[in-house]
């Protein structure tokens, strides 16, 4: 027993804990994405490819904070509008799928994770940006939230719509709001 405490924690942090602790990813590799662009190119499936450019829009999104930080305050702005297309297009592919996204969320769920993360590296980034330059940085965090508003309404939606006939009782409560009265 005395020897496998000191492997289970080599495992433990070899397998990632320090992303379990809160630590900030690695700044992706630029392979990564020419490679997501390539997969996003050959899927057909819409949803599969909503999934990756889930995965795009995160490692845009991680390419224009790596960017304001290294002090190249130009191209930061167009890696952001990029990240903002891509999250777009996430949303209209699952969109237009066809899927009902309250019956079938897969797809639907993941950009909502990728979102609300993304909305929280944004908050973050907002607050290291200066306030003259700040405008447009929360231009993007509104429409995120606004797509993930979406994306909620379409997971989570007010009144789910009925397969069979009303029962009686919501038949009777149809009448009764038309004003007829049933003898």
């Amino acid at each position: 027993m005395v020897f496998r405490f000191p492997m289970l924690a080599f495992f433990l942090l070899a397998t990632g804990l320090d992303g379990f602790l809160g630590f900030a990813s690695p700044p992706p590799r630029q392979g990564d994405e020419q490679k997501l662009q390539a997969r996003i190119e050959r899927e057909r499936n819409p949803v599969k490819r909503a999934k990756l450019k889930v995965r795009l829009g995160r490692v845009k999104l991680l390419q224009a904070i790596d960017a304001y930080d290294k002090t190249d305050h130009g191209p930061y702005q167009k890696l952001l509008d990029e990240y903002l297309e891509v999250m777009r297009s996430a949303w209209k592919d699952l969109q237009e799928s066809g899927r009902q996204a309250w019956r079938k969320p897969d797809g639907f769920k993941q950009l909502d994770i990728g979102l609300r993360e993304d909305t929280r590296f944004l908050d973050d980034f907002m607050h290291r940006v200066p306030y003259e330059e700040r405008g447009s940085v929360e231009k993007v965090y509104h429409e995120a939230e606004k797509i993930r508003s979406a994306v909620l309404e379409a997971l989570f939606p007010p009144e789910r719509p009925r397969k069979g006939p009303k029962s009686f009782v919501e038949q009777l409560g149809d009448q009764i709001a038309k004003g007829v009265v049933p003898a």
